[in-house]
């Protein structure tokens, strides 16, 4: 057994003692701390709502195949194969689209090749910007548009550098 497997049950375990000399109860705080969970859920849900029947729409709508055609020169141009295109434009919206995509490019095109290593390079360098973005922003009623631009920004910057990278490496 690996003594990293023991160290989540050892920080409990610690925690749990620190707590019986400070004479903490725990349970009543764990109580305490999921009654103001409920609210902060509910005023979560409907972003999050928005934000996955916004992603589904704009796959089903044939928007995002319109949209890769469209873009396939422009990423040829800067050095970033097509083939990765979709899990480009996936990922920001959807962690778990963006790894059906990235499957399905390493089945198609294996892990050691260069579009494999730039998907999974594009992969790990970008973020669920919608996602964080309804999350972090849901409870603050301030503008949300320059915070998302910069952060699909530093995405895109991720995989330009990423592929460059990876064409090098």
């Amino acid at each position: 057994m690996k003594y990293a497997a023991l160290l989540i049950p050892a920080l409990f375990l610690s925690l749990f003692v620190y707590a019986l000399f400070r004479r903490v109860r725990v349970y009543d705080c764990f109580t305490d701390g999921v009654k103001q969970a409920v609210p902060l859920v509910l005023s979560l849900f409907p972003y999050l709502a928005a934000m996955l029947i916004l992603t589904e729409l704009f796959e089903a709508s044939g928007l995002s195949a319109m949209v890769l055609r469209a873009l396939t020169p422009a990423f040829r141009a800067l050095g970033v194969p097509p083939e990765i295109a979709p899990l480009v434009l996936v990922k920001p919206f959807s962690g778990s689209g963006a790894t059906a995509v990235l499957t399905e490019i390493l089945q198609t095109y294996g892990a050691d090749s260069y579009i494999g290593r730039c998907a999974c390079v594009a992969f790990g360098s970008s973020e669920t910007v919608f996602y964080i973005s309804a999350v972090y922003f849901a409870g603050i009623k301030k503008k949300l548009l320059l915070p998302t631009a910069v952060a699909l920004a530093a995405n895109f910057a991720g995989v330009l550098l990423g592929c460059a990278l990876c064409r090098i490496f």
